[in-house]
Parts: C-alpha cells; structure tokens; sequence
C-alpha cells in the first residue's frame, strides 16, 4: 500500500493536468514554446503514473480495470468484478 502523499501527490497532478489541458493544447498548437515554459511542470500529462485506485500501487496496472493485478486477483476471486470468472478447461 502506497503512502497516503504519494497518493495525493499523484491526485494534484491529475487535476492540475486538467485544469490546463485546453490551454496546453492552444499553446502547442500556436508554437507558443515560451508559454508552454511557464505553466507547471505538474500541469505536463508526461508526469502522470497510472496508479491502483484503490492501494495506490504503482506497478502491475491494469489500464482496463483501473487497479493492480494484485488488487484485480483478490477481487476477481471474491467474485466482485462482474463478467470476469477464473479460468478452467
């Protein structure tokens, strides 16, 4: 389980991402350069991690799912996500 500030870190990252996307995106479009130079380093989607929603886990992310496969086995095993059953043949 990640830390609590790690956690919240990457949520401010998030907003700040969004929060300028629209005008990131003019900037770029215009070759504004220095502009770009002067939003937030954090307002950059590059900085982004993909992280579990639910332990903050930064590795074995399952973009579909949103979680760790950690996460995703425990889950899956008590039957929580709907559609997914474990395999036997």
């Amino acid at each position: 389980m990640a830390r609590e500030a790690v956690k919240a870190r990457e949520r401010k990252r998030e907003k700040l991402v969004a929060r300028y996307a629209e005008k990131r995106a003019r900037l770029k479009a215009e070759g504004d350069y220095e502009g770009l130079d002067k939003l937030p380093r954090n307002a950059s989607p590059v900085r982004l991690h993909n992280r579990c929603k639910l332990t903050g886990r930064p590795k074995g992310y399952m973009r579909k799912f949103g979680i760790s496969r950690v996460t995703f086995r425990e889950m899956a095993s008590a039957g929580k996500i709907p559609g997914v059953t474990k395999a036997s043949w």
